[in-house]
């Protein structure tokens, strides 16, 4: 066991120093000296450029690589995109090893954390009893999607979990010279399984293997760590009422899932795949409840000579299909075999699809949850109130919180699906109609009147197109989930493009075509959350909402869903429409606006935020990022994705997914009880903010959307054309056969500019909007945005955000890529306007934060720069070299390959790419 004395840094770098000499020798093992030294060599100069600026450093670096056959360019990309990955396993260990340093020292909680975030509204006034009904109304629920950057194959990722647990191992054990010898033997074995394993796919993803890796991450972090969670914030809360009793949460942390019920522009999503998603997800959680019940059963030895037991024990125990005479005498264990049968029958009913339960079987998991409650209390009530602590506890709110569906799938659809299928139905009813001609008004005085009757609009009898069947069918899926799985399976429809109350009505009248809308009881099985994209529809939201709750049609179904309505809002293409700044300001002014309407109409607003890993998709630390919201629009409910290659990040491991996770709760229970109205940003604040906002979206615009062969200088100086060819994600990187900006998804086009270092949807236009802002206001100026910064969360977390995006950005590199543009003049014209903005903002950031240099305040983040740049330079300049190659017209399978592991190797290193 390291002391808490060590210094830090050294742990970590011995870490990644032993985990390097072991790839060192396993490739020079595998490859020759040769090899290794080649790779060596290039390491070593990479390091020296990194930690000395040495200009010869990298015009050597260049050279070699430039110089490499197509073999030993695979060679090289392997190990570096290796090196980076232990890199990153030795970094997340160091987190966990200094957070366990803190606990055992007896540190303060710290910040982020359960304890911290319970001790700083206890130091306010707010008692422990407080809290237990601030958590009878939240909600907190990350929502796990897939996306075309989520690079890393499931079996390097295991392989990874391996090493991981090896370090973790020497971490927490005092080794004998044996057992250190051992760990050392398996670490190699590992990092040369690691080295022996295929980077890339070998076919393209489908959507059912996407639902696979996804509950790759229930098996490693949700199904064991979430309960853990629940049971150390009771824990707390015991302690700070000085309660003998334990305190019971209700199960307010949910994960949720948009693998399998995301349409939105991918045709592969159908009715069928999200049925098998749901059986998938049902098959994990009930794999998991066999388990942990058998080694309860292990457990609970329990004779009845021995201890007492309740009566409603004794009658669980009596149903019990274990009739052996060894076990006569033990009721828990002939309860537990009683609960195993009748789960057993459980499982078999909805393997069966069928939606009524069966002889023995639960109706729903609530049945499951009463049984085993019947065991905690007869342990509770009869001197085994210890016992029901450990896996019991832990099982009883796994299955409260998973029950028999694991997680609810989220239904997204575009608008513009929705129209189409509306105006199909209308059409075949009452020939004639021309809904998509009429205007929103029309629109919503038909789609009321609809509403209104109990009718079907569909007939049975009629042969709709393929795409209205398709989302009858989706539909009446969800019904079927329903009835089968209970009504947590799925809980939301999302509508893309939302931009008009028309589009949410559409939605309650596919909704009521399956009866998941029930006019008569004025009931509404299904959340329909609108999402709001653009910087225009953000604009509009709240004037659509006010609208919206105008309807007391609408509202009365609120009424079924507890008066609470989500509203969806889109990062990533409010980015890709207007810019990084002007995208976070709008999404500020939006949800200030949108808090007032609901609060005007007694509606309680549950936000979802759409958010990217990359800055550039609205990512960054979760933790700041809840804290800074505007007051009033968290309200103890929270939704968010984890999207790409952040999910592998943040829950591949338990404990940094039990961290990440906590944070979240933390953050939701701090933003929702310590907002006050003096909080409020003051006029000279948003009036700054406005200023800058509309100069850096005239910036941005100007580059992106008006400067004239933008859209080529993309294209070429990217790897986007490469991405579409890589088998990372199950849908196509545009909604359209085109090369429009505008076609083309948030993902790829935030990840291209990762790969290339240039991180542009990140930065762009503040450099020139706050020159702009100063020229006008003088010295007056920037001392207004430094007092934004040291005041203002939003500013100070916006400003956070784009500081790390800059500091993995790399100009010169980008410069390369630069070189990629065939016409000369586009790329100097384009590329030297990128430049000036770069130097510009980074210019800005430091004169508002007052820093000397990016990342001073965050020296955690520039220790893990540090690390990892010299072992993606080489993976940069390799790239650009392939590229190259390829697009002159080199159709070699290797130089082709090379791309692709360059690609995945860029994307490791970054972490938060897309």
């Amino acid at each position: 066991m390291q002391t808490f004395e060590q210094d830090k840094d050294t742990l970590l770098q011995e870490d990644i120093r032993q985990l390097g000499r072991i790839l060192g020798d396993t490739i020079r093992a595998q490859h020759g000296t040769e090899v290794f030294d080649l790779i060596e060599n290039i390491r070593q100069r990479s390091i020296r450029f990194r930690r000395d600026l040495d200009t010869e450093a990298r015009t050597e670096l260049e050279e070699t690589l430039l110089s490499l056959s197509p073999e030993k360019t695979v060679q090289v990309i392997r190990a570096f995109s290796y090196f980076s990955l232990l890199a990153n396993i030795a970094e997340d260990q160091h987190h966990i090893r200094r957070t366990r340093v803190h606990l055992v020292a007896g540190s303060p909680p710290r910040k982020g954390s359960l304890p911290h975030a319970v001790q700083s509204l206890i130091d306010v006034g707010f008692t422990a009893q407080d809290l237990s009904e601030f958590f009878k109304h939240a909600l907190v629920s990350p929502v796990l999607t897939a996306h075309p950057t989520e690079v890393q194959r499931k079996s390097v990722l295991n392989c990874q979990m391996v090493i991981a647990r090896l370090l973790d191992e020497r971490d927490r054990m005092q080794l004998t010279a044996d057992e250190s010898a051992e760990n050392e033997e398996a670490l190699r074995r590992a990092i040369l399984t690691l080295w022996q394993t295929r980077m890339l796919r070998s076919s393209k993803l489908s959507v059912l293997d996407e639902v696979e890796n996804g509950l790759s991450y229930f098996d490693y972090t949700m199904l064991r760590e979430l309960p853990h969670l629940y049971a150390g914030l009771e824990d707390i809360l015991a302690v700070r009422a000085k309660s003998k009793d334990p305190i019971a949460l209700p199960s307010f942390m949910k994960v949720g899932s948009w693998i399998g019920g995301d349409r939105d522009g991918n045709p592969f999503v159908t009715a069928e795949v999200l049925e098998q998603a749901l059986r998938m997800q049902s098959q994990r959680a009930f794999d998991f409840y066999f388990a942990e019940l058998r080694m309860l059963s292990s457990q609970l030895s329990l004779a009845k000579g021995l201890v007492n037991c309740s009566v409603q024990l004794d009658e669980l125990a009596a149903c019990s299909p274990d009739q052996s005479p060894h076990r006569a005498d033990e009721p828990y264990r002939r309860a537990i075999a009683a609960i195993i049968g009748r789960l057993e029958a459980t499982h078999s009913r909805l393997g069966a699809n069928q939606a009524r339960a069966g002889e023995g079987a639960y109706a729903a998991a609530s049945e499951l949850l009463d049984d085993l409650t019947t065991i905690h209390r007869s342990l509770a009530s009869n001197g085994s109130a210890a016992l029901t602590r450990g896996r019991l506890r832990h099982l009883r709110r796994a299955v409260d919180v998973f029950g028999f569906s694991l997680a609810p799938i989220d239904l997204r659809q575009n608008s513009d699906v929705h129209e189409r299928v509306l105006a199909e139905l209308f059409e075949v009813a009452v020939p004639g109609t021309r809904y998509l001609e009429m205007n929103e008004d029309e629109r919503i005085a038909v789609l009321l009147q609809e509403l209104r009757s109990c009718r079907p609009l569909a007939s049975p009898h009629v042969s709709y197109s393929d795409e209205t069947c398709s989302e009858l069918a989706i539909f009446n899926a969800a019904r079927r989930a329903h009835l089968q799985y209970g009504r947590d399976a799925i809980r939301n429809c999302i509508i893309s493009k939302a931009n008009g109350v028309s589009d949410v009505l559409e939605v309650a009248v596919l909704l009521k075509e399956v009866g998941l809308l029930r006019p008569a009881d004025t009931a509404l099985d299904l959340n329909i959350v609108p999402l709001f994209e653009t910087i225009d529809d953000l604009r509009r939201s709240a004037d659509i909402m006010q609208r919206l709750f105008g309807i007391e049609e609408y509202k009365l179904l609120l009424a079924s869903r507890d008066d609470t309505q989500e509203v969806m809002l889109g990062y990533s293409d409010s980015n890709k429409d207007g810019g990084f700044l002007t995208s976070g300001w709008e999404l500020y002014k939006a949800e200030t606006r949108l808090v007032q309407v609901f609060r005007e109409h007694g509606v309680r607003i549950r936000l979802f935020h759409g958010r990217g890993g990359s800055v550039g998709r609205g990512g960054g630390p979760s933790h700041e990022a809840i804290l800074a919201q505007p007051a009033g629009a968290v309200q103890g409910q929270l939704r968010l994705t984890e999207q790409g290659e952040v999910i592998t990040a943040k829950y591949a491991n338990p404990e940094v997914g039990r961290r990440n996770l906590e944070v979240l709760a933390a953050a939701t229970l701090e933003a929702s009880l310590l907002a006050h109205p003096e909080q409020e940003p003051e006029p000279a604040f948003l009036e700054a903010m406005e200023k800058i906002s509309q100069e850096a979206f005239s910036s941005y615009r100007g580059l992106v959307y008006e400067t004239e062969g933008f859209e080529t200088y993309f294209w070429e100086s990217t790897v986007i054309s490469e991405i579409a060819g890589l088998n990372i994600g199950s849908r196509p990187a545009s909604r359209k056969n085109s090369r429009s900006i505008e076609d083309l998804r948030a993902i790829p086009w935030v990840f291209s500019w990762a790969q290339c270092r240039l991180m542009l949807p990140g930065w762009f236009g503040f450099g020139s909007a706050v020159q702009v802002f100063l020229d006008a206001d003088g010295k007056h100026g920037l001392a207004l945005l430094q007092r934004m910064h040291k005041e203002w969360p939003f500013f100070r977390t916006l400003l956070s955000n784009m500081d790390m995006v800059l500091a993995k950005s790399d100009i010169a590199i980008a410069s390369r890529y630069a070189n990629l543009v065939e016409d000369a003049a586009l790329r100097d014209r384009i590329f030297t306007r990128i430049r000036m903005e770069h130097a510009a903002t980074i210019d800005a950031l430091k004169a508002i934060t007052g820093q000397t240099e990016l990342q001073e305040g965050n020296p955690l983040l520039k220790r893990s720069i540090r690390n990892r740049f010299p072992y993606l330079d080489p993976l940069n300049h390799v790239q650009v070299e392939l590229l190259r190659q390829y697009r002159e017209g080199r159709q070699d399978e290797r130089v082709r390959t090379g791309i692709h592991l360059s690609i995945n190797g860029i994307a490791a290193g970054l972490r938060n790419s897309g």
